[in-house]
């Protein structure tokens, strides 16, 4: 598999979306929760039902991760609801994303060309794949003011320095800004 990078661009993501929920209500729900959590491809392949749902079918606060829980936010949760009004009559332990060729998750293989097919759908000429979903996040939670050390965290790794090469954010033009505004 090829380098792939953040989509920072607002506009791409929405075009992307549109483009995936036209598609595939599958694809488009395995987007939206990669770009708002930051998990794992191998972490999001193995999300059954039951861990997004209540026993009364509404969508969870939050997911357990090895890790940690992770927050499901109002986006995920509403595409949540979206998807299982398409699709009632999927079992608690299936896969939330299911092969259409049996009863496993898709693989890696199949996510990266969900992916790639979506970005050139939409005219995009960087190629992207499931770690497109990771760095997107954790570029726009970096953006948005999040603290390095807690996207670090979540992604587990060692330093500062390693999230914002992975992230696409070159700590040499970072200017830093102290401002207490008294």
């Amino acid at each position: 598999m090829e380098y792939v990078n953040p989509i920072k661009d607002i506009e791409l993501i929405f075009q992307l979306k549109q483009t995936l929920k036209t598609h595939s209500s599958r694809n488009f729900l395995l987007f939206v929760i990669g770009i708002n959590t930051g998990l794992r491809i191998s972490e999001l392949l193995v999300i059954r039902v039951k861990d997004v749902l209540t026993d009364g079918g509404e969508p969870l606060d939050f997911i357990q991760c090895d890790r940690e829980d992770i927050a499901l936010n109002r986006q995920v949760q509403s595409t949540l609801k979206w998807y299982f009004t398409k699709h009632t009559t999927l079992d608690p332990q299936a896969y939330l994303f299911q092969s259409s060729r049996g009863t496993t998750p898709i693989s890696r293989q199949q996510a990266y060309r969900v992916m790639n097919n979506a970005a050139e759908k939409i005219g995009m000429t960087e190629k992207i794949g499931p770690h497109t979903l990771r760095k997107t996040f954790g570029y726009h939670a970096y953006k948005k003011g999040i603290a390095v050390s807690l996207i670090q965290k979540r992604f587990c790794h060692h330093s500062p320095g390693e999230t914002l090469r992975y992230i696409g954010i070159d700590k040499n033009k970072l200017k830093p800004r102290l401002d207490v505004n008294l």
